[in-house]
């Protein structure tokens, strides 16, 4: 299932190869703010092969602060999501649904960057595909089948909005726009909020893919953050596609951290297929946004398995092959891996999917028996509940 000695290639030209001084940074960009210079790494772990530091005194998640809980917590928000976006597919071939949009490929990068959010206390802004980051801030199942199934019950919009505009006030999850790259200034926004409102140790994670860093709407919020020093993280989610255009043919740089250097903010590189690596570098930007230093930019290379969406014939633009190769990177399976060499029994990681695939049947079953949204209802929540509409009834 796993090959132990599986390390994943780096897609830059030779002469970036791993043996640079810079090998050993894991993916970090160091920013040099006065010549925009940053330093490339071309090493990724192996989770087999790094369970232990290199001095063989700790594991790497004990390094990096965090419990053998923690991991499997985060193990199991991981398969979750899994599950739920092959569900949903799934669910569309079999016309049960009429659209769906997976996850799948990005758990480690999603899974690994939420480990960083404070629930309740910092924003998120999460984009259209971030299924994991929402199950993190304690969406449910139950709830992801509702927004794809358009129920009257979603909790995101009442079964009015495209699915996936996850949206929880006490959770501080804003809705974001359909639109690619808008989300950006909505999250900037917040944080100048916050920094108004003097909430120091609060701040902002916002994500999008790598297409949203092509409009206007990304540099205008990244140039505003920076000047303002304002505490968000733009966490960009690096799939190397843009639906269909490849990520060469989007920018001429080879890491779009790279970007972050023309803001004079950090950049972070790190191995999306990897949750620790993910967790790490989002946790390096989120310590400087608290320290109150500004914004910074964490770019979380993985690769989507699934179409774009369940209308999309993936294979006009990228062939069999290249799949198969990424799916060697699988960071559902890298994660298995990585418990059961911490010492974890492969009974307790069958028992978590087992629980899980069980507890998604009910939410579909559940999802499918509720209502669906009454067409006289199209127009509730459009206005805030005092503000008067242009005939000067109320919403």
């Amino acid at each position: 299932m796993f090959r132990a000695r599986h390390r994943i290639r780096d897609r830059r030209a030779p002469d970036d190869a791993a043996g640079s001084s810079t090998a050993h940074r894991v993916g970090r960009v160091a920013h040099r703010a006065r010549c925009g210079r940053v330093a490339r790494c071309a090493h990724y772990h192996d989770p087999l092969m790094a369970v232990t530091t290199r001095k063989g005194s700790a594991t790497r998640h004990e390094q990096l602060g965090l419990s053998l809980d923690d991991v499997k917590g985060m193990y199991r928000y991981m398969l979750m999501t899994r599950l739920v976006s092959e569900r949903i597919l799934q669910l569309n071939r079999m016309g049960r649904t009429p659209f769906g949009a997976g996850t799948d490929g990005h758990e480690g990068a999603q899974i690994g960057a939420a480990w960083c959010i404070r629930r309740g206390k910092d924003w998120t802004v999460p984009y259209y595909r971030d299924m994991g980051v929402s199950f993190v801030l304690g969406f449910t199942a139950l709830d992801e089948f509702r927004s794809v199934l358009a129920k009257a019950t979603d909790t995101n919009s009442g079964g009015r909005a495209m699915l996936n505009m996850f949206s929880s006030p006490s959770s501080r999850v804003l809705s974001r726009s359909v639109l690619v790259g808008t989300e950006f200034p909505h999250a900037v926004g917040l944080a100048l909020a916050l920094k108004l409102r003097k909430e120091t140790d609060n701040i902002v994670f916002v994500f999008g893919g790598d297409g949203s860093t092509s409009p206007g709407d990304f540099h205008e919020a990244a140039n505003f953050a920076s000047i303002h020093k304002l505490p968000v993280v733009f966490v960009i989610e690096n799939n190397l596609l843009a639906i269909s255009t490849r990520f060469e043919k989007q920018t001429a740089v080879k890491d779009i951290a790279e970007k972050a250097a023309a803001y004079a903010m950090p950049g972070y590189v790190a191995d999306g297929m990897d949750m620790l690596d993910s967790y790490e570098k989002t946790k390096l930007a989120s310590e400087h946004a608290r320290a109150g230093k500004g914004p910074s930019l964490v770019e979380l290379k993985c690769y989507r398995y699934q179409p774009h969406t369940s209308d999309d014939d993936d294979s006009r633009y990228r062939t069999k092959q290249e799949v198969d190769e990424w799916r060697a990177k699988d960071p559902v399976k890298r994660a298995f891996a990585y418990l059961l060499a911490a010492g974890t029994t492969e009974q307790e990681l069958e028992s978590i999917r087992t629980q899980l695939a069980d507890d998604i049947e009910r939410a579909i079953a559940q999802a499918e028996s509720e209502p669906d949204p009454r067409p006289e209802d199209a127009a509730t929540h459009v206005y805030a509940a005092d503000a008067p509409l242009p005939d000067g009834t109320r919403a």
